[in-house]
């Protein structure tokens, strides 16, 4: 069966590969630092991460312009405030503190940026409802 052409449209992430320098450090961050569940290692130089059912790999350079591109990944959390300080108390500091980026017609967005071992930027994000 396939899928009207008129009607496609991609909505769903399956993986995102971010670029890192030290695969130990990095892969060290982001599942003690940032308490994310480690799925598994495969030769050569590739660690993945479950992010709620979005896989996550941690990849070394490869080719010329590998470095050079990477995404910001903003992480939902319920709470910046709190999401923020556990964060910190795990040695992580923010470029940015939570702070509010835009208000939304039923919340305000709110987001703190910080960087992983490498120098890739991430980033917390949360709506807060307005009282």
């Amino acid at each position: 069966m396939t899928a009207n052409p008129g009607s496609f449209g991609l909505s769903r992430i399956g993986q995102i590969a971010v670029v890192v320098r030290d695969l130990p450090r990095a892969a060290a961050f982001y599942r003690d630092t940032l308490g994310m569940r480690l799925l598994f290692e495969a030769p050569p130089g590739l660690a993945f991460f479950d992010c709620a059912g979005v896989r996550l790999m941690l990849t070394l350079p490869d080719g010329p312009d590998a470095g050079r591109m990477a995404s910001i990944i903003y992480y939902a959390v319920d709470d910046i405030a709190v999401a923020a300080r556990i964060l910190a108390e795990r040695g992580v500091v923010f470029e940015t503190e939570p702070h509010v980026v835009a208000r939304l017609p039923q919340a305000d967005l709110w987001m703190a940026a910080f960087r992983d071992p490498s120098g890739n930027l991430l980033e917390l994000m949360s709506e807060v409802p307005r009282s």
